[in-house]
């Protein structure tokens, strides 16, 4: 590792410049760190090159050296394969991996809202096959949160905060990983390094009441199932009286006979097998109507026929999708003696082109027994 281009580790041409350089370190370094690469030993090797490189390459000395005599016009200034210096720019690596800061850094606390909950939230609806084909006008019921007022959102008696106890204010919690020490946001206060003293008896510390509200929305012509509709304003509401959205997450039911796949719809259609043989034209029920299918001589078990435009309109705009028609070809599970009858003699009135078979099997016959004799 050690013997690879600077340059190349941080993948800039040697004229960078140093806003360059330092973009490149920063996406170089997230992608390596251990952790996330647990267990991995090259990443690991790549990591400790990439933030070696990136000391040379981020000092305008070190980096005049280099260029003019490679790694070995380094020694005796101060380059020695560690880190000599850029926690500064590791640290900002790390807030955005772990929302935290590098190395012990100072007693940063990050500045967040006071409540526990998002203002955006999201509901369930169930459609029928229809109702997602062609629109509808839908009762939505849904509940929604309010700030506690008592505690003002924050889950805490008489809205009162003292010192988090898990990282007793700094916001942070640190973890040691060999020579290198790492902090993240504390996950009980959330980086404020305040925590409630006592839990509010009005919400029961959540910091939230919760409303139940119903309204009416027209779903619109083409959605389907696993699509979303954003209704604004009628989300969650901050203590300060800012209202998120809410999110409609579309589920539409299975439809017995017809089978959706994107804005295409699919049908089967049962043929008797006579009308494959003579062909025939039959009356398929499709989304807006009739349609009539011709359906040729001879046609293949699971051939498809298409109807273009005539399954659903696109919610997007781009058009409908197409109506596909599948046959399966039906046979007679039972024959009376009249029909066994005249089956036989339309058998034979094919004659040799009915038994073809015998034909074909003959020289199979004929090498079968030679392979025993």
């Amino acid at each position: 590792m050690t013997e690879i281009d600077y340059y190349e580790l941080l993948e800039v041409s040697k004229d960078a410049d140093k806003s360059t350089i330092k973009k490149a370190y920063r996406k170089m370094a997230m992608k390596y760190h251990p952790d996330k690469n647990p267990d991995d030993s090259e990443a690991e090797e790549r990591f400790k090159a990439v933030n070696e490189a990136y000391q040379v390459l981020s000092d305008e000395e070190k980096k005049s050296i280099y260029d003019r005599y490679g790694k070995a016009g380094l020694e005796g200034h101060g380059q020695g394969g560690g880190f000599s210096g850029g926690f500064d720019d590791l640290s900002s690596v790390f807030e955005e991996m772990f929302g935290g800061a590098f190395g012990g850094g100072g007693s940063r606390r990050r500045q967040r809202k006071s409540y526990n909950y998002n203002l955006d939230t999201a509901v369930d609806v169930v459609l029928e096959f229809n109702e997602a084909i062609f629109g509808c006008k839908k009762e939505i019921d849904f509940t929604y949160k309010t700030a506690c007022k008592p505690c003002k959102g924050t889950g805490a008696k008489d809205g009162k905060m003292s010192t988090c106890k898990t990282c007793n204010g700094q916001g942070q919690v640190h973890s040691r990983q060999g020579f290198m020490t790492f902090a993240q946001t504390c996950p009980t206060c959330g980086g404020t390094g305040q925590a409630p003293s006592a839990s509010c008896d009005a919400c029961g510390g959540t910091g939230y009441d919760e409303v139940k509200d119903s309204f009416k929305v027209d779903i619109p012509e083409g959605v389907n199932d696993g699509m979303r509709i954003r209704v604004s304003g009628k989300g969650n509401i901050s203590p300060e009286g800012s209202r998120g959205d809410l999110y409609l997450q579309i589920r539409v039911k299975e439809d017995s006979q017809f089978v959706r796949h994107d804005d295409d719809i699919y049908v089967e259609a049962p043929i008797f097998f006579t009308q494959v043989a003579l062909g025939a034209k039959i009356k398929v029920p499709g989304l807006r109507g009739e349609l009539e299918l011709e359906i040729p001589k001879n046609a293949k078990d699971k051939q498809q026929f298409t109807f273009r435009g005539e399954g659903v309109k696109s919610v997007q705009g781009y058009g409908k999708g197409d109506f596909i028609v599948q046959i399966k070809i039906e046979y007679p599970k039972s024959l009376n003696d009249e029909q066994k009858e005249l089956l036989e003699k339309l058998q034979e009135s094919f004659g040799v082109e009915s038994k073809q078979h015998e034909t074909n099997f003959e020289s199979m016959f004929d090498k079968v027994k030679k392979w025993f004799s």
